[in-house]
Formats: structure tokens, C-alpha cells, sequence
């Protein structure tokens, strides 16, 4: 099985937030089907990062139309989670 990188991200409608998925054009064909492999992604971005916080600060800072980059995450079609560059927006480092 070959790893794959999705980049992440949240866009802003006037209605709602719509989770996004950046699908490498080259994508293993281990990943057979497009809605298993979504949710899944979907799923170990919100392991990894608080989607109640995230969607907050999403909600509250950027407007309609807006795509916010969250970052990517690298998975086998096994959901085997590879690798992860994943950054809440608005997320200030340093102190």
C-alpha cells in the first residue's frame, strides 16, 4: 500500500461550513471509494484538532466564500495515519 496526502480544509458559504478534501491527482488506487476515504480524513482531522474550536474560530473570523486551509494529512487506504501537518486557524504560535 502507497500513502497518500490530502490537504484539508473548511469553506464558508453563507449557509454553512463545508468540510473540504484536496484529492492528490495521482491518488492509489487503494482508495476505491471517494465517500470512505472523505469521511475518513474528516475523521482523523477531528481527532487530531478540536472541531467544535476550530469551526468557532472558522465562523468567527472569515467570511462567505472563504476557503480556510487547515493543512494536510498523509493516510495508507487502510486508514493508517502516516503523517500530519494540521494547524488550527488563527492559531498564534510563540508566547
Amino acid at each position: 500500500m502507497c500513502a497518500d496526502t490530502f490537504g484539508v480544509g473548511i469553506h464558508l458559504t453563507e449557509e454553512e461550513l463545508q468540510f473540504v478534501v484536496h484529492v492528490p491527482s495521482d491518488v492509489d488506487s487503494g482508495w476505491t471509494d471517494p465517500e470512505a476515504f472523505q469521511s475518513l480524513v474528516a475523521e482523523t482531522v477531528w481527532d487530531l484538532l478540536d472541531q467544535q474550536t476550530v469551526l468557532g474560530t472558522v465562523a468567527d473570523r472569515f467570511e462567505a466564500g472563504e476557503t480556510v486551509t487547515l493543512g494536510t494529512v498523509t493516510l495508507e487506504p487502510d486508514g493508517t495515519v502516516v503523517d500530519h501537518e494540521l494547524d488550527a486557524p488563527g492559531a498564534e504560535s510563540g508566547s
